[in-house]
């Protein structure tokens, strides 16, 4: 019991680190990567799908995405959602091509981008906190029940309190490295 209370704390942690590296994939540096649209969502025969479900999405080099609509048709709704979106991006079409430049961040809206990235981090950690304080709640169930020992609680509650220092110690490092890749120039 005990171990199926530790091992899906665990789990839940990972999920959790690994749901702010998804988060911090979105915010943009400065360079092209084709994740930055990939909560974009496009027009599609009366339903909102993933541009990445619609179309191919390249990188045409270090400041431009060139995105390719699997239908003819399509690259106007492309162009519209992309503009429409949360990414201040301007888009062009150039026939069946939806260029993306992605413009240089200036140093204001790099601070900025960073403050964004703590808060995110911020949330993710008060997630592993929450998945710790519910971990403990299950043993001191435990315990009441007299299912387990007082010693066998105690020890479980620092193995978690480890694995919760282990999950944060891993989203700071992520932190550390984002902040450090937006302030480059």
């Amino acid at each position: 019991m005990i171990n199926d209370i530790k091992k899906t704390a665990e789990d839940k942690m990972k999920k959790s680190v690994e749901a702010l590296r998804t988060e911090f994939s979105k915010i943009r540096t400065g360079r092209a990567h084709a994740g930055i649209l990939d909560h974009v969502k496009v027009d599609y025969y009366g339903s909102l799908m993933a541009i990445n479900q619609v179309a191919n999405i390249t990188v045409l080099d270090a400041h431009a995405l060139g995105v390719q609509a699997w239908e003819k048709g399509m690259s106007a709704k492309i162009e519209k959602a992309i503009r429409d979106s949360d990414l201040g991006l301007n888009p062009a079409s150039m026939g069946d091509l939806v260029r993306v430049p992605i413009p240089p961040m200036t140093e204001e809206r790099r601070k900025d981008m960073v403050k964004i990235v703590r808060g995110e981090s911020e949330g993710a950690k008060v997630a592993v906190r929450n998945i710790r304080r519910d971990a403990i709640a299950h043993l001191k169930d435990l315990l009441k029940e007299k299912e387990i020992s007082e010693d066998d609680e105690r020890r479980a509650q620092d193995d978690i309190q480890k694995l919760t220092d282990k999950f944060i110690a891993e989203m700071e490092k992520v932190l550390a490295e984002k902040e450090k890749d937006l302030m480059a120039v």
